[in-house]
C-alpha cells in the first residue's frame, strides 16, 4: 500500500504508514542482520533475543534515516528496548514530522 492511496482518511493514512513501518524494519531485520522471520515479534528484546549489537543500530539508524526521512537521536535510542518501542518511536517520528 502506497502513501498516495492513504490520504482519503486520517484513519487509513495512520494504518499505512504503521504497516509501512513494520514492513521496512522487518524486511531490513530479515535481509540485513539475517534474522529469521519467527524472530520478528514485537515483544522481542532486540539485545537479548535478536542479539542486535551497537554496529547493527547504528545500520537501523541509517536505515530509518534513508526509509523515513528523518535522523535519529542517539539519547532516544537508549530508551528503544523492544521491536515494537522500535516501530512506536519510528511512527511517532514519521507522524509529528
Amino acid at each position: 500500500m502506497h502513501y498516495l492511496t492513504c490520504f482519503y482518511s486520517l484513519q487509513i493514512s495512520v494504518r499505512c504508514l504503521s504497516e509501512d513501518v513494520f514492513r521496512i524494519v522487518n524486511e531490513f531485520l530479515i535481509d540485513e542482520l539475517e534474522l529469521e522471520e519467527s524472530q520478528i515479534r514485537p515483544d522481542a528484546d532486540l539485545r537479548n533475543d535478536l542479539e542486535i549489537e551497537s554496529l547493527d543500530f547504528v545500520d537501523i539508524a541509517v536505515i530509518i534515516e534513508k526509509e523515513f526521512g528523518f535522523k535519529v537521536v542517539g539519547e532516544e535510542m537508549i530508551n528503544i528496548k523492544t521491536l515494537q518501542d522500535l516501530y512506536e518511536y519510528i511512527f511517532l517520528r514519521v507522524k509529528n514530522n
